[in-house]
């Protein structure tokens, strides 16, 4: 089948070409060749491309940043989904969306996890307009599936564990504040893009959590990363109040892939599982990636 991927130079979006073209004819779009804030630029690009799955990888995920620019959180966020739901819905396709723990408030008390049926309550910009994306999608287009992910890594542009990863080489000696109050789950876009490669052919829509088994806290996966990457770290624990953002960010980020182990489809495997494999794979280019940051000018 032909699938067009939204977002394509992302790092879901990149690892969706990689595993999705083994099977399939694959598209991707990223700005500035597509704008799904813009109806017609959407409509457009649809309908020369023809797909048959899209699968929408976009958004404006500077969580920080959607608190002052406002308008652009929400016409990538908000608008984009709506406009894709209806170009899916125009010509017939699948919409496999793609959105966020942020949801959810994150009150409950970790190790509670939440759910497909758990009540969403979000509390920052980012959360509100990922919501209403999700009700765009679900109002607009049947034949969808929207998958709520959260703590996104890979191997291509910028995350958390590149950064403390930066942060170790450069300065070695530097002692380093992470969180330590906040709870959730590192998840590899890689396996990610496989859980979607599953729902292709599943037929089930609607909402499903997506994210690796197990949890942590930032502190406990950074630390965890670097170790396995055999480099030293100076790491202390730290509370969200010592580290204040602009955002509201979610205190329990716990996701449970309650639908996907019912259907008995889950790609998933445990967070520390899959940083082992992601540093046996990608341990040279995310060192040399590092190094190269630190001398640059």
């Amino acid at each position: 089948m032909k699938i067009l991927i939204v977002g394509s130079n992302g790092q879901l979006g990149t690892d969706c070409r990689g595993i999705l073209a083994q099977e399939h004819e694959v598209c991707g779009l990223d700005i500035p060749a597509i704008d799904i804030g813009d109806e017609r630029s959407v409509a457009a690009c649809i309908a020369a491309e023809k797909p048959q799955v899209i699968v929408n990888c976009a958004a404006y995920t500077a969580v920080d940043a959607c608190e002052d620019h406002v308008e652009e959180c929400w016409r990538a966020n908000a608008l984009g989904p709506k406009h894709l739901a209806m170009a899916a819905r125009e010509r017939g396709c699948r919409l496999i969306h793609v959105s966020t723990d942020y949801v959810f408030d994150g009150q409950r008390q970790p190790p509670a996890s939440y759910d497909e049926a758990d009540p969403v309550k979000p509390l920052s910009q980012y959360g509100k307009s990922k919501l209403a994306g999700e009700q765009a999608v679900r109002e607009i287009c049947d034949n969808h599936v929207i998958l709520r992910t959260a703590w996104l890594y890979s191997a291509f542009g910028k995350n958390f564990l590149k950064t403390m990863l930066h942060l170790a080489l450069a300065a070695p000696e530097a002692e380093r504040k992470v969180v330590n109050d906040q709870y959730g789950s590192l998840t590899w876009s890689y396996t990610l893009a496989q859980q979607i490669r599953k729902l292709l052919d599943s037929g089930l829509t609607g909402v499903f959590h997506a994210t690796a088994e197990g949890h942590s806290t930032w502190y406990e996966g950074a630390c965890f990363f670097l170790e396995t990457m055999g480099v030293p770290h100076r790491l202390r624990p730290c509370a969200t109040s010592e580290y204040p953002t602009k955002a509201h960010r979610p205190a329990n980020s716990i996701l449970e892939n309650r639908r996907l182990h019912e259907a008995n489809i889950s790609a998933f495997v445990s967070w520390q599982e899959d940083i082992v494999t992601f540093v046996d794979m990608y341990r040279d280019h995310l060192l040399n990636e590092a190094k190269g940051l630190i001398a640059a000018p």
